[in-house]
């Protein structure tokens, strides 16, 4: 029984030691994947803030905006109700893009579908902050 014992918990010794390693490994290959990675996060203010038609035409195009096949993963979102000092709430949408590399982010600012949107909606906006980012 004392032998079956031993051998089980060098196995599971074994096993955990693999799993050890081979989370490491991923670690570092996802880390080395997100060097590439390129952020573009836009801001909204509308016109006319107080327009639910407005909010909701600006998603519209946005959505259609995220069939660009650059686009890694997009985020469409609104203020969250926090409320703290260093919060900026007076955007009405917020547009959140990861790119593999910074040359696919220059391939959607020309892209038809994206120049399309600036042409159907700018009209509703009256403020854009753009903020792009890559690994640091």
């Amino acid at each position: 029984m004392k032998q079956d014992r031993r051998n089980f918990i060098g196995k599971i010794s074994i096993a955990a030691a693999a799993l050890a390693g081979l989370s490491s490994f991923t670690k570092k290959a996802i880390a080395q994947k997100r060097k590439t990675m390129f952020i573009h996060h836009v801001f909204f203010w509308l016109k006319n803030p107080d327009s639910s038609a407005d909010r909701d035409k600006l998603v519209q195009g946005l959505t259609k905006l995220s069939k660009i096949k650059t686009i890694r993963h997009f985020h469409i979102g609104k203020p969250a109700d926090t409320n703290r000092e260093v919060i900026e709430r007076g955007y009405a949408v917020s547009w959140l893009l990861q790119f593999d590399k910074d040359a696919d982010q220059a391939s959607y600012q020309s892209d038809p579908v994206h120049l399309q949107f600036i042409e159907e909606c700018s009209h509703l906006w009256s403020k854009v902050i753009v903020y792009d980012s890559v690994d640091v």
